[in-house]
């Protein structure tokens, strides 16, 4: 009998077998961190825009500026999204489909918004569409004011949520490669048919990931919308700016009931996504198994 075969046999631990003291402070941890991060500020917000009721919370919703806020923030949404989505799909379409020179140099454009302080987009919009400016002066004279009115609220909200749709698109479409397109050009397809009957149906749930993302991030955007919109109440004051402007006058349960509205679209957003995200592991599992 070898020395081998009288050696103990040596029990090798895969890398992701922690103990089970080791998972439990790890979950623990995860637990923990989400609580303060999450459901913490959620309680919050949820028991100090019902402190005074739910009629107190009804009431405050029904003021005549928080309906002109409700209204603009979803006017904004309505906007932007189309528009961020047909732009995330013309940019991932020539990124992925065509080589040229200054590719990656597009690529870190469309990536610059997740970079820039939405402050600093609103400043640079003021700078060049205010009054005092040659292009912002003479759109005033026209009677088409872009900063302080909806049109500087809309081009700030689409320069903080373009990246959503393109850079969920990108992957997908590099790693579906360029084969099935090419050959629907070689059948004869045109450039539009070969987009609705090929490229659609195959980036179909990247896109609507990207457009959900999209909606909830133009619906709560703050800081680029503060500078451009003047927080005219009633007039340019979105959601986000008339929570900061209840608060800031002590109004707390109208603050509150506001923020509590704001967070229940983006949790139906999240559960939309959840939702899609699930019905797209289903149909990959059923596939796999034919």
């Amino acid at each position: 009998m070898s020395d081998a075969s009288l050696a103990p046999a040596t029990r090798y631990r895969g890398a992701t077998e922690e103990a089970p003291f080791a998972r439990r402070i790890l979950i623990a941890i995860a637990v923990t961190g989400l609580g303060i991060l999450v459901a913490a500020p959620l309680i919050v917000v949820f028991t100090e825009a019902l402190a005074d009721g739910w009629a107190a919370a009804a009431r405050s919703l029904s003021n005549p500026d928080a309906r002109a806020a409700i209204r603009l923030t979803l006017l904004i949404a309505a906007i932007v999204v189309p528009l961020n989505a047909a732009c995330g799909i013309a940019a991932a379409w020539f990124i992925t489909k065509f080589d040229f020179r200054g590719k990656a140099f597009l690529i870190t454009l469309i990536d610059l918004p997740f970079s820039v302080s939405p402050v600093v987009a609103g400043l640079c919009i003021v700078l060049m569409f205010g009054a005092n400016s040659l292009v912002g002066g003479w759109l005033v004279a026209q009677g088409m004011p872009i900063v302080f009115a909806l049109p500087g609220i809309v081009l700030a909200t689409l320069f903080v949520t373009f990246p959503f749709v393109a850079r969920e698109l990108i992957p997908v479409m590099i790693e579906q490669g360029r084969a099935e397109e090419e050959a629907a050009l070689t059948l004869g397809a045109s450039g539009w048919r070969i987009f609705l009957t090929v490229t659609l149906p195959n980036i179909r749930w990247a896109l609507l990931y990207g457009v959900l993302l999209c909606n909830a991030r133009a619906m709560g955007e703050f800081g680029a919308v503060a500078v451009v919109s003047g927080k005219i109440r009633g007039q340019t004051a979105t959601m986000p700016i008339t929570i900061e402007m209840l608060y800031n006058e002590y109004l707390s349960v109208a603050a509150f009931s506001m923020a509590a509205l704001l967070t229940l679209l983006a949790v139906v957003t999240l559960l939309v996504k959840g939702a899609l995200e699930l019905r797209h592991a289903d149909q990959l599992a059923a596939r796999s198994h034919r």
